[in-house]
């Protein structure tokens, strides 16, 4: 594949997920501020935000299994860090997530609770899968063509 076709793939698998509801404009912002010395800076905060995200996870799932009840108020403030971390990068379709998970959690359904933290991993996994291979791809053709906006 040569480099014109590259960053063509490039710029359509990135379309695909602004088409596809994965992202918000925000992740334009987090790659508008890449340059010439950070030229990998949106990939950065993103890793640190599965890394940060995978802790929250699994302190919502230990939350969902307690056997004394469900703290509701507790998995509402980790998902209200949840939250603010996935706006932060952009993953309109987890943030969505984490907005019913809360309403949830407000109205005391653990059913609804169990419901969508099982759709919000889902989509967590999806978003994290695409912008994997989005990043290894965009890092084979090198910086140029991350800042560009979607159409």
């Amino acid at each position: 594949m040569d480099r014109n076709q590259s960053r063509r793939q490039v710029a359509a698998m990135k379309q695909a997920l602004f088409d596809q509801g994965l992202l918000d404009e925000q992740y334009i912002q987090l790659e508008e501020l890449q340059d010439a010395a950070n030229p990998n800076f949106a990939e950065e905060i993103v890793t640190l935000y599965y890394r940060d995200s995978s802790r929250l996870i699994a302190n919502i799932d230990q939350a969902l299994k307690e056997r004394n009840g469900l703290d509701f108020n507790k998995m509402d403030n980790i998902m209200h860090q949840f939250k603010g971390s996935s706006s932060s990068i952009g993953a309109k379709k987890v943030k969505a997530e984490c907005t019913v998970f809360r309403e949830c959690c407000r109205a005391r359904n653990a059913e609804g609770c169990m419901r969508s933290f099982q759709q919000l991993k889902k989509e967590y996994a999806a978003l994290r899968k695409k912008l994997e291979s989005y990043f290894q791809l965009a890092r084979q053709i090198g910086p140029s063509e991350r800042a560009c906006c979607p159409k």
